[in-house]
């Protein structure tokens, strides 16, 4: 067996050299398509190999396709290679049918896991570092497949056309469209119960305006540029969120997620790796805030008022934790159809996040004016501090009692008629 695979050896090597050339470009596509919008936007900046990168990934179509060529051109090489080498084994007398098929079957074994389990598992778990590794190299492979492209993406429309003939995307769905799929997708109640809520939460973005969800400019902490690990004390923010300041005024500017703290080295200049905000108008709603921080790529939306000051925050986080919120019984969500919830005379149970023009039009009954928009709001604003289990508080017509807050969003507070209103009703 040993003197088999000895006269075999130039074969052997060229299959190795293969199943590198295959781990490069599978680790190529799992790093590169694996970047996040923040991460494209740092190697546009970077060194050469980080603009390298970045500029394969403009025509993410062109480097898709010349990847699965390349690779497709390595492991059909790979296994004509490893053909050859199994019919020369079944052909010896010392070998046998039983030998051969094992050595097959350890070649298979070996390019994927050497070419595909392992080259990917490490380009997900550090894509900005694999990317510079293989822009490069990879973009020389791209270059060579430029005269090739026009029958690759033909062959791609092609096939696109034969599976899908009749496939006519649609500009948008209707609310019903989604809610049939989603009782035809399941048949569990609780799932299905679920995702209507869901749903749910989704439509309803259009009836909630930026400054009825978004975290007053009072309840969070500015620093000012330069800011290092140093500076911050290893304390990092508990609402997920470094927000920096303009350097010459207090004014939200950049941001930084929790998450790219912790993949900062030590000795940091974290300005550096700040991100822009972006900028609406106080009375744009939820709906249209979600769609411009989608298609900017942004995180972080600071509410400005009509002079242009910024009067709060409306975070992703905060955004798809609402959307995604789901427990029946309860008003623990931003976006609960029934935030409100009768639990006795002249009593109800509200969110904190409950919008005081809608909390109005349930009791029939009018408040004085006021800057707050929100339950949650308007009592801190007359207790002057962060609202806490077991505050009371009386406000215009209404009684407020705090029953649960472990969050402004999670908040549970009784609301009550006050006496003399009870006995003009």
């Amino acid at each position: 067996m040993l003197n088999a695979l000895w006269e075999l050896t130039p074969y052997l090597v060229a299959m190795l050299i293969l199943i590198g050339c295959s781990g490069f470009f599978s680790a190529s596509e799992a790093s590169l398509f694996s970047l996040r919008p923040q991460d494209r936007r740092s190697l546009a900046t970077g060194k050469a190999a980080d603009r390298t990168a970045a500029k394969l990934l403009r025509d993410p179509n062109r480097l898709l396709s010349a990847v699965l060529f390349w690779n497709l051109v390595v492991n059909v090489t790979y296994f004509a290679i490893g053909s050859i080498c199994t019919l020369n084994l079944e052909r010896r007398d010392d070998i046998g049918t039983v030998s051969a098929g094992l050595f097959a079957m350890v070649t298979l074994i070996l390019l994927i896991f050497f070419s595909e389990l392992l080259p990917k598992t490490f380009a997900v778990l550090n894509p900005r570092g694999m990317s510079r590794l293989v822009s490069v190299p990879l973009s020389i492979a791209v270059r060579l497949t430029d005269p090739i492209m026009p029958v690759l993406q033909s062959v791609q429309r092609f096939s696109r056309r034969l599976i899908w003939p009749g496939l006519k995307p649609e500009k948008y769905l209707e609310v019903a469209d989604l809610e049939r799929a989603i009782l035809l997708g399941s048949h569990d109640a609780a799932f299905i119960e679920q995702e209507q809520a869901v749903l749910q939460n989704v439509v309803h973005l259009s009836d909630i305006r930026i400054d009825e969800w978004m975290r007053p400019r009072t309840q969070i902490k500015v620093l000012k540029p330069p800011i290092t690990f140093e500076s911050l004390n290893r304390e990092f923010p508990a609402n997920g969120y470094l927000f920096i300041a303009e350097p010459k005024n207090e004014e939200i500017a950049r941001f930084i997620h929790v998450d790219e703290l912790r993949k900062l080295p030590p000795d940091a200049n974290l300005d550096q790796y700040a991100e822009r905000v972006l900028y609406l108008p106080w009375n744009s709603t939820v709906a249209d805030a979600l769609e411009k921080m989608a298609k900017r790529d942004h995180q972080v939306v600071v509410a400005v008022n009509e002079y242009g000051d910024g009067v709060g925050v409306l975070t992703m986080d905060d955004l798809l934790e609402s959307i995604f919120a789901f427990s029946p019984g309860r008003t623990t969500g931003f976006l609960e159809q029934v935030q409100l919830r009768k639990i006795g005379e002249h009593r109800w149970l509200v969110s904190g996040m409950m919008s005081l023009k809608r909390l109005a039009r349930k009791l029939h009954v009018e408040f004085p004016e006021t800057f707050s928009v929100t339950v949650a709001g308007i009592i801190e604003e007359v207790i002057q501090r962060v609202m806490q289990e077991g505050d009371e508080c009386e406000w215009g017509p209404l009684h407020f009692r705090v029953l649960h807050a472990t969050t402004r969003a999670e908040a549970e507070i009784e609301v009550s008629l006050s006496k003399h209103v009870e006995q003009t009703s």
